[in-house]
Order: structure tokens, then sequence, then C-alpha cells
């Protein structure tokens, strides 16, 4: 594949940033943009929404979030296989930041959180709470959440998805109308639109680590093929992101 020649990746850098280059995430996406044609064309499709949310955000916490996004897109993108929309109807809707597609399976819309406590302190599933108000309903749903620390393993998603159905099977109505919800049943309507959940954490010295957990009573499962090939690509080390090529976890398939 031919590369992009500087001067062009330059000019994109340029229109993202706002002609800003002392911009915290110059150099990492340039890193990005140099190492991947398929996340340069992404990033030149989505040019305006991508420089809107980098201008919008409005504190370290926040950039932090945009770049988590960018990074995710940035390695599902080095397998071939998949192909990206970004923030797909979400003007309209506020739907989900990808739709997601791999080659030979139906698309999944796929959302991205990053939790800003250590996981140690999350008591009540937080990130899963809060973003299944975002889930379609006739779609495959994954939430991809990524945690600080040495390993995706240090977010329990299945221990703390059964607190919450224990607390809907309780009745609390009080405690899911604090979090947005009408009620127990409005929680249960929208966690069967739950496909998975991948736990990813980037880890120390880019030992990127991700694993998934599949929500056995949702309405519409995730491919099973798309799920693991989603898992792989978010263990490659961004380093290894090189114009497509597959991540060698994936290889076989």
């Amino acid at each position: 594949m031919p590369r992009t020649p500087a001067a062009s990746r330059d000019r994109l850098i340029d229109h993202l940033v706002g002609g800003n280059l002392s911009h915290p995430l110059t150099d990492e996406l340039s890193s990005m943009l140099a190492s991947s044609s398929r996340f340069l064309r992404f990033a030149d499709a989505h040019r305006d929404k991508i420089r809107k949310k980098l201008r919008t955000a409005g504190d370290a916490e926040a950039l932090t979030d945009v770049r988590t996004e960018l990074r995710v897109a940035h390695l599902l993108l080095g397998d071939r296989r998949f192909e990206l929309a970004f923030e797909e109807g979400a003007a309209r809707s506020g739907g989900p930041d990808f739709a997601v597609r791999y080659r030979g399976a139906r698309p999944v819309a796929c959302e991205v959180t990053r939790m800003r406590r250590p996981p140690s302190e999350v008591r009540d599933a937080g990130p899963v709470l809060t973003k299944l108000r975002q889930l379609r309903p006739s779609i495959p749903n994954v939430l991809i959440i990524a945690i600080d620390g040495q390993g995706a393993e240090e977010l329990d998603v299945g221990g703390g998805v059964r607190w919450l159905r224990q607390r809907a099977d309780a009745k609390d109505e009080a405690f899911f109308v604090r979090h947005g919800f009408t009620g127990a049943h409005d929680f249960y309507a929208r966690f069967l639109r739950l496909g998975a959940v991948i736990t990813w954490c980037e880890g120390a010295a880019g030992e990127a680590s991700a694993s998934a957990w599949t929500n056995r009573s949702t309405r519409i499962a995730v491919p099973e093929r798309a799920l693991r090939a989603m898992v792989a690509a978010l263990r490659c080390p961004a380093s290894h992101v090189v114009d497509g090529m597959k991540p060698p976890s994936s290889a076989s398939e």
C-alpha cells in the first residue's frame, strides 16, 4: 500500500489540533497516523468530529478520554478485517462511539469509556450502569472499559453485574432512579441490550491486556469471532500496528 506523504499527514495533524502543534496529543497522533494508513484514512474521514472532540475537551481527564477512543480505533484498525465508522447517529440519538464491522459478521455498536478511579474503588459496576442508556436496541452492543493498572483482570465485571442484578431483584427503585433509569424494570430492559464488556488495560511498558465478559441474558449476542478479534486487537501493542496487519494472536482466523 502506498505511504501517505508526510506533508499530507502534517496538514491533517494541523487540522485536528487546530493549528496548535504544542497540543498534548500532537506527538501521539502523529505517531498513530504515520504507523497506520488505515487509521489515517479513518481520521481524515472523521477529521471534523475528532477536531471538535479535541477542542471541547475541557480538562486533562476529558482529553485522556478522547485519546482513549482514538487509541481503540487505531488498534482495531490494525486488523484489516475491521472497518469503523465514528459516532454514527450520535448527534441525533446519543449513539455509541463506533460502528464496528468485522468481515463476515453482523455489525456491532461499540461504546468506549475510561474509568477515572482505580478498579478497586468501583463497587457498583459504575461504567456499565452509566453506559447502558446509550446502547441501541436492534444491534449487538459491546462496551470497552479502559482502566489504569497492571492488567485487565483488575476489574471484576461479572461481580459488578451480579451486584447490580441483586439490586434490581430486590426492587431497589430509588437506586436506579438516582442513576437515570425509571426503575429496576428500565435497568433490566437496557441490560438485555448489552452483549459483552471488554476490559482493556494498556499497562506498563506497552504490556497491554484485554479480557471479555459476555452477557448470557442479552437479546442479541455479539458474534463470537468478532469479539475474539476485538480482544486480540486490543492486546496488540500500539507500536506493532503497521498498515492494517493482523495481530499475531488472531492470525489463524
